[in-house]
Protein backbone atom coordinates (compact mmCIF):
# COMPACT_ATOMS: atom_id res chain seq x y z
CA UNK A 1 0.00 0.00 0.00
CA UNK A 2 2.58 2.14 0.32
CA UNK A 3 4.02 2.42 -3.06
CA UNK A 4 0.50 2.81 -4.26
CA UNK A 5 0.16 5.96 -1.96
CA UNK A 6 3.78 7.29 -3.19
CA UNK A 7 1.89 7.31 -6.77
CA UNK A 8 -0.89 8.86 -5.65
CA UNK A 9 1.23 11.74 -3.93
CA UNK A 10 3.51 12.07 -7.18
CA UNK A 11 -0.33 11.92 -9.20
CA UNK A 12 -1.52 14.84 -6.74
CA UNK A 13 1.64 16.82 -7.30
CA UNK A 14 1.31 16.90 -11.20
CA UNK A 15 -2.43 17.49 -10.38
CA UNK A 16 -1.70 20.33 -8.19
CA UNK A 17 0.99 21.93 -10.50
CA UNK A 18 -1.10 22.16 -13.51
CA UNK A 19 -4.47 23.02 -11.90
CA UNK A 20 -2.52 25.81 -9.95
CA UNK A 21 -0.86 27.04 -12.94
CA UNK A 22 -3.62 27.05 -15.44
CA UNK A 23 -5.27 29.99 -13.38
CA UNK A 24 -3.23 32.05 -15.68
CA UNK A 25 -5.23 31.18 -18.53
CA UNK A 26 -8.10 32.58 -17.28
CA UNK A 27 -6.10 35.94 -16.38
CA UNK A 28 -4.85 36.01 -20.59
CA UNK A 29 -8.55 35.10 -21.67
CA UNK A 30 -9.84 38.35 -20.06
CA UNK A 31 -6.73 40.01 -21.14
CA UNK A 32 -7.25 39.17 -25.11
CA UNK A 33 -10.94 39.83 -24.60
CA UNK A 34 -10.10 43.38 -23.38
CA UNK A 35 -7.63 44.55 -25.78
CA UNK A 36 -9.44 42.90 -28.70
CA UNK A 37 -12.53 44.74 -27.46
CA UNK A 38 -10.40 48.16 -27.15
CA UNK A 39 -8.90 47.25 -30.90
CA UNK A 40 -12.26 46.97 -32.58
CA UNK A 41 -14.10 50.03 -30.72
CA UNK A 42 -10.86 52.58 -31.04
CA UNK A 43 -9.80 51.29 -34.49
CA UNK A 44 -12.33 48.64 -35.82
CA UNK A 45 -10.11 46.03 -36.23
CA UNK A 46 -10.60 42.49 -35.09
CA UNK A 47 -9.43 39.39 -35.63
CA UNK A 48 -11.27 35.88 -35.20
CA UNK A 49 -7.75 34.47 -33.89
CA UNK A 50 -8.22 36.84 -31.34
CA UNK A 51 -11.64 35.54 -30.24
CA UNK A 52 -10.44 31.95 -31.05
CA UNK A 53 -7.36 32.45 -28.41
CA UNK A 54 -9.86 33.56 -25.82
CA UNK A 55 -11.14 30.17 -26.49
CA UNK A 56 -8.57 28.25 -26.21
CA UNK A 57 -6.75 29.78 -22.73
CA UNK A 58 -10.74 29.51 -21.42
CA UNK A 59 -10.97 25.94 -22.90
CA UNK A 60 -7.55 24.64 -21.62
CA UNK A 61 -7.84 26.19 -17.97
CA UNK A 62 -11.40 24.27 -17.60
CA UNK A 63 -10.14 20.89 -18.97
CA UNK A 64 -6.56 21.17 -17.27
CA UNK A 65 -8.49 22.42 -14.11
CA UNK A 66 -11.27 19.36 -13.93
CA UNK A 67 -8.52 17.11 -11.94
CA UNK A 68 -7.75 19.71 -9.59
CA UNK A 69 -11.13 20.20 -8.71
CA UNK A 70 -11.55 16.75 -8.45
CA UNK A 71 -8.47 16.69 -5.99
CA UNK A 72 -9.83 19.31 -3.90
CA UNK A 73 -13.16 17.49 -3.51
CA UNK A 74 -14.65 20.52 -4.98
CA UNK A 75 -16.35 19.11 -7.18
CA UNK A 76 -19.75 18.70 -7.70
CA UNK A 77 -22.00 17.27 -4.69
CA UNK A 78 -25.83 17.04 -3.42
CA UNK A 79 -24.19 17.87 -0.17
CA UNK A 80 -27.86 17.77 1.35
CA UNK A 81 -27.71 14.12 1.30
CA UNK A 82 -24.34 13.21 1.48
CA UNK A 83 -23.98 15.36 4.66
CA UNK A 84 -26.07 13.65 6.41
CA UNK A 85 -24.07 10.22 5.42
CA UNK A 86 -21.28 8.61 7.61
CA UNK A 87 -17.94 9.25 6.51
CA UNK A 88 -17.34 5.79 5.99
CA UNK A 89 -20.53 5.28 3.85
CA UNK A 90 -19.31 8.15 1.38
CA UNK A 91 -16.19 7.39 1.29
CA UNK A 92 -17.94 3.80 -0.38
CA UNK A 93 -19.88 6.16 -2.75
CA UNK A 94 -16.97 8.22 -3.64
CA UNK A 95 -14.91 4.44 -4.54
CA UNK A 96 -18.19 3.34 -6.75
CA UNK A 97 -18.31 6.52 -8.51
CA UNK A 98 -14.69 7.16 -9.40
CA UNK A 99 -14.72 3.25 -10.66
CA UNK A 100 -18.09 3.12 -12.26
CA UNK A 101 -18.87 6.30 -13.39
CA UNK A 102 -15.96 8.63 -13.68
CA UNK A 103 -13.07 5.49 -14.77
CA UNK A 104 -15.51 4.77 -17.89
CA UNK A 105 -16.13 8.30 -18.98
CA UNK A 106 -12.40 9.01 -19.03
CA UNK A 107 -11.44 6.46 -20.45
CA UNK A 108 -13.85 6.25 -23.44
CA UNK A 109 -13.31 9.96 -23.66
CA UNK A 110 -9.70 9.23 -24.03
CA UNK A 111 -10.09 6.88 -26.65
CA UNK A 112 -12.15 9.04 -28.56
CA UNK A 113 -10.03 11.88 -28.72
CA UNK A 114 -6.82 9.78 -29.59
CA UNK A 115 -7.54 9.71 -33.47
CA UNK A 116 -10.11 13.11 -32.97
CA UNK A 117 -6.45 14.95 -31.73
CA UNK A 118 -4.58 12.78 -34.58
CA UNK A 119 -6.17 13.34 -37.52
CA UNK A 120 -6.57 16.82 -36.75
CA UNK A 121 -3.08 17.14 -35.96
CA UNK A 122 -1.71 15.25 -39.23
CA UNK A 123 -4.00 17.28 -41.36
CA UNK A 124 -3.18 20.68 -40.08
CA UNK A 125 -6.79 21.18 -39.77
CA UNK A 126 -7.38 25.56 -39.16
CA UNK A 127 -10.76 27.23 -37.80
CA UNK A 128 -13.30 27.46 -40.56
CA UNK A 129 -13.58 31.07 -39.56
CA UNK A 130 -11.47 33.63 -41.61
CA UNK A 131 -8.16 34.33 -39.71
CA UNK A 132 -8.75 31.76 -37.15
CA UNK A 133 -6.24 29.57 -35.51
CA UNK A 134 -5.39 25.77 -35.90
CA UNK A 135 -7.76 23.60 -34.01
CA UNK A 136 -5.28 20.95 -32.92
CA UNK A 137 -4.44 22.65 -30.14
CA UNK A 138 -8.06 22.75 -29.17
CA UNK A 139 -8.33 18.76 -29.53
CA UNK A 140 -5.00 18.07 -27.83
CA UNK A 141 -6.29 19.80 -24.59
CA UNK A 142 -9.44 17.90 -24.65
CA UNK A 143 -7.25 14.63 -24.66
CA UNK A 144 -4.85 16.14 -21.97
CA UNK A 145 -7.93 17.02 -19.35
CA UNK A 146 -9.25 13.86 -19.52
CA UNK A 147 -5.87 12.06 -18.90
CA UNK A 148 -5.33 13.81 -16.10
CA UNK A 149 -8.88 13.75 -14.62
CA UNK A 150 -8.08 10.15 -15.20
CA UNK A 151 -4.79 9.70 -13.32
CA UNK A 152 -6.02 11.75 -10.83
CA UNK A 153 -9.55 9.53 -10.44
CA UNK A 154 -6.58 6.66 -9.82
CA UNK A 155 -5.41 8.74 -7.15
CA UNK A 156 -8.63 9.22 -5.43
CA UNK A 157 -9.95 5.63 -5.80
CA UNK A 158 -5.87 4.62 -3.97
CA UNK A 159 -6.62 7.41 -1.09
CA UNK A 160 -10.35 5.95 -0.62
CA UNK A 161 -9.09 2.25 -0.61
CA UNK A 162 -6.22 3.04 1.89
CA UNK A 163 -8.79 4.92 3.53
CA UNK A 164 -11.30 2.19 3.93
CA UNK A 165 -8.78 -0.28 4.84
CA UNK A 166 -7.34 1.78 7.91
CA UNK A 167 -3.78 2.42 5.99
CA UNK A 168 -4.95 6.20 5.75
CA UNK A 169 -6.33 8.60 7.87
CA UNK A 170 -8.22 11.77 6.69
CA UNK A 171 -8.59 14.72 8.61
CA UNK A 172 -12.03 16.26 7.83
CA UNK A 173 -14.19 19.05 10.17
CA UNK A 174 -16.87 19.94 8.03
CA UNK A 175 -18.22 16.59 7.27
CA UNK A 176 -16.33 17.01 3.73
CA UNK A 177 -13.14 14.73 2.57
CA UNK A 178 -9.85 16.97 2.99
CA UNK A 179 -6.41 15.56 2.50
CA UNK A 180 -5.55 12.40 3.74
CA UNK A 181 -2.60 11.83 5.99
CA UNK A 182 -0.99 8.64 7.19
CA UNK A 183 -1.76 6.94 9.53
CA UNK A 184 1.19 5.82 12.61
CA UNK A 185 1.35 2.70 10.99
CA UNK A 186 2.10 3.19 7.48
CA UNK A 187 4.60 5.55 8.90
CA UNK A 188 6.53 3.39 10.92
CA UNK A 189 6.64 0.81 7.92
CA UNK A 190 8.96 3.88 5.58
Amino acid sequence: MAGLLALSRGIDALTHFVGYHVRWLILAAVVVSTLNAFVRKLFDLSSNAWLEAQSLFFGIAFMMAAAYVLQKNAHVRIDVISGRLAKRTRDWIDLFGHLFMLAPLTLIMIWLSVPFFAESFRSGELSNNAGGLPVWPFKLFVLLGFALLFIQMVSEVIKRVAVLSGALIEESHDGTHAAATLTAEMQEDK
